[in-house]
């Protein structure tokens, strides 16, 4: 899990300054101000959960495995995936209707959280 975890968010974090770099120099001109505040938001949320699921197999490696930590990082890689990607499309397609899965990807983010919290929070103390 933690090898995993940290390669999946090594990934999750070099798509993220890509996609981030491909929108700064690519999109310029070619996307309202408002499509680039969505897209730009899809990249602010990809990076800092990239950098969650790193945290999650780092967790993994120190206070060992769990299901609670497995199920942090699915969720958190969920979320990019369904909250950001949708953002990033929904920008770029116009397609309104993805605006209603994107809160989907945000539940991904904040169960993640909890359940990482959960975690930390049950660990037994030495």
């Amino acid at each position: 899990m933690q090898k995993t975890f940290m390669a999946w968010g090594a990934v999750f974090m070099a798509l993220s300054v890509a996609i981030g770099a491909f929108g700064a120099h690519m999109l310029e001109g070619k996307i309202t101000a408002d499509e680039m505040a969505i897209y730009e938001t899809g990249v602010h949320y990809h990076m800092i959960h990239g950098i969650a699921v790193i945290i999650t197999g780092l967790a993994a490696g120190l206070f060992g495995e769990s299901r609670k930590l497995f199920w942090a990082g699915v969720l958190f890689s969920a979320g990019i995936i369904i909250f950001s990607g949708s953002l990033y499309v929904l920008s770029l397609s116009g397609i309104k209707w993805l605006g209603a899965i994107t809160p989907i990807g945000g539940v991904s983010f904040i169960a993640g959280w909890l359940i990482l919290m959960s975690s930390a929070w049950t660990r037994n103390r030495a």
